[in-house]
């Protein structure tokens, strides 16, 4: 759970990055459009699962400012039965500038979320499915192994959080996991730290799925590379938490047993509503809507 600040930077970062003064890089960006905004993997993934009609259940420590979040979460019908505010910190902070090309710079001050480790997920009760996605390094690490203890299956979903696990952590989460969800850059660094390819992990786990964004994504499964292709969004807005409006698909999809086909294409299309609104929870729709737009994306109908 984070409050995000999300700020628009109206250049290209690579018109002032140069690439042989990294070493000394020093620059600064105009940025005259700043909003605070409601966001988080677990809130954002929440938030999405509530539009589809699932119930997801964030695990998360917050700081002591975390009242007006918490009353967003109330409004909106996402639980907060396994929130554990920690009061001598701030709830975690992201500083996020994106270009004219929606290429990001964060920054990230994890404040309470640095005490995700005394959550358990034993903690909650009639889970069916998990998700390990960014949080304390060590929370995700004792997550995993707990969700594995258990007999829950869960999605393995090391985002922003990946640098800080070497080759061998990253082969035991994937080991405990049912699935793994990456993008397209942070495949090449699992590859690279863990020295697995698509065989080593898919003999692993029951799916490795790779976003590509506006390339759709690629989800390895059953032997085969199903190709997801991007759903049509009406305009590309902001970007942030395009990711956790996709992963919110996934879940929906594996919830109701769907084929990879269906919940691939389900994500995308959660991932452009997402992207046509500023923030990460300011997106709605109804059911027939979704319908109406999956067909218009897919050529295909989606039964409700």
């Amino acid at each position: 759970m984070a409050f995000d600040s999300i700020m628009r930077f109206d250049g290209r970062f690579k018109d002032h990055i140069l690439p042989d003064k990294i070493h000394i890089l020093n620059v600064a960006f105009l940025v005259p459009q700043l909003r605070r905004e409601f966001g988080g993997c677990a809130g954002n993934i929440a938030y999405n699962l509530r539009l589809l009609g699932d119930a997801g259940y964030p695990m998360a420590t917050v700081g002591r400012d975390f009242a007006p979040y918490g009353e967003w979460m109330k409004a909106h019908g996402v639980p907060r039965d396994h929130i554990r505010v920690i009061d001598s910190e701030h709830t975690a902070q992201g500083f996020i500038t994106t270009d004219l090309d929606n290429n990001q710079i964060t920054a990230f001050h994890p404040g309470a979320m640095q005490h995700a480790h005394l959550n358990k997920v034993a903690d909650a009760h009639g889970v069916t499915l998990g998700i390990i996605a960014p949080d304390g390094r060590d929370a995700m690490i004792q997550h995993a192994a707990q969700f594995a203890a258990l007999g829950i299956p869960f999605i393995f979903d090391p985002g922003q959080q990946l640098p800080t696990f070497g080759g061998e952590e990253l082969r035991d989460f994937i080991g405990q996991a049912r699935w793994v969800a990456v993008n397209d850059y942070e495949w090449q660094l699992v590859q690279q730290k863990t020295g697995w390819g698509v065989a080593e992990i898919t003999a692993r786990v029951d799916a490795l799925i790779v976003t590509l964004g506006a390339e759709g994504s690629i989800i390895h499964a059953g032997g085969r590379a199903h190709r997801i292709p991007s759903a049509r969004p009406s305009a590309v807005v902001d970007p942030t938490g395009c990711g956790d409006a996709y992963r919110a698909g996934l879940i929906h999809g594996l919830l109701r047993g769907l084929d990879w086909e269906t919940t691939g294409r389900i994500a995308s299309l959660m991932g452009a509503i997402k992207i046509e609104a500023r923030g990460t929870q300011n997106h709605r729709f109804g059911k027939a809507e979704f319908a109406r737009r999956y067909e218009g994306s897919f050529g295909v109908a989606l039964a409700l």
